[in-house]
């Protein structure tokens, strides 16, 4: 087999391309908008988990402060608000032992919820389908998965606090020394952390999470990529969600609706970053084979019957 020819900067346009065909053809607003349904009742589960385990080391109010406070910038105060509610609520201060337990578990399981759903979609855009004869087993381990990555997002968290807070520290010191221009510099720091530690999370994502054997080179590219779109693209939503307010019209729901808008916004951005790791990968690797306990696919439409284009041939 002919070795296939190495990526160059050339190629990009037709990559971009090539991806906005797959993108599309994968329908990604149905895909978003599954992801952000499952991603609503995972909420109080997930918030929860990361909250403690981000908390252990930074403390709980802090970081439940920081994450209301990120959420108040991409979907605004109100919405922050109700997720403060969400997450006062699942305290389970007062209960039994057994009530805690299962309460914990039932928690765990529903923070795993959206990456489960997000697996299967991303499984959809590489064509590739659970085999039938895994079994419960295949379901445990990708349950396990999941909760692998609330543990990385909650690494990178600690990660991102500790250095936007050295950020802010050294900021306002340099802007007391040489004037309040230095403020812009740290905010493009910030903004060059944010989008690095979000490329590690993609990275992994589309390495890890659909079931294909896909090598480290192939997904390098497409993390980044896809980081510094989201990024931008959550200030753009930002802009949009604070000119068009669209949770006005439906009252005390409001906040559920932005939410869900702003999750199913945001695969957009992220089915794209995975179809175009596909696009690179079958491009520039030899072979990608399925993982284990998975099958690749062809999905095939045949016509049954077609409408007439003539008018007036029903039956009167």
């Amino acid at each position: 087999m002919a070795k296939k020819q190495g990526f160059q900067i050339k190629h990009l346009p037709k990559l971009l391309l090539e991806t906005g065909k797959l993108w599309n053809k994968n329908n990604p607003w149905r895909l978003g908008a599954v992801v952000a349904y499952y991603a609503v009742l995972s909420l109080p589960g997930l918030l929860i988990v990361i909250i403690n385990l981000v908390g252990t080391f930074w403390g709980t109010e802090i970081v439940q402060g920081e994450i209301t406070e990120e959420i108040s910038e991409a979907i605004g105060p109100e919405a922050a608000q109700s997720v403060v509610d969400i997450i006062e609520n699942s305290k389970n201060d007062g209960q039994s032992v057994f009530a805690t337990i299962m309460g914990v578990a039932i928690m765990i399981f529903g923070a795993t919820g959206v990456f489960y759903q997000l697996q299967i979609s991303m499984n959809e855009i590489w064509s590739v389908k659970l085999d039938p004869d895994a079994g419960i087993w295949k379901v445990v381990k990708d349950r396990a998965l999941s909760l692998g990555f609330v543990m990385v997002i909650a690494f990178l968290l600690i990660i991102s606090f500790v250095v936007s807070t050295a950020l802010t520290v050294l900021s306002e010191f340099l802007s007391q020394l040489w004037g309040p221009s230095l403020v812009y510099l740290a905010q493009s720091f910030e903004f060059g952390l944010s989008s690095f530690v979000l490329g590690l999370l993609f990275v992994l994502i589309f390495r890890f999470m659909p079931d294909m054997e896909i090598k480290w080179r192939s997904v390098w590219l497409g993390g980044f990529m896809t980081a510094l779109l989201f990024n931008l693209g959550k200030i753009l939503l930002s802009f949009y969600f604070g000119a068009a307010n669209p949770d006005s019209i439906y009252g005390a729901a409001g906040s559920v609706v932005l939410i869900l808008l702003w999750v199913s916004y945001s695969c957009l951005i992220l089915f794209f970053g995975a179809a175009f790791t596909r696009v690179y990968a079958e491009k520039y690797e030899a072979e990608i084979h399925p993982s284990d306990f998975a099958m690749k696919v062809v999905t095939k439409e045949v016509i049954i019957e077609k409408g007439s284009e003539e008018l007036g041939n029903s039956d009167s």
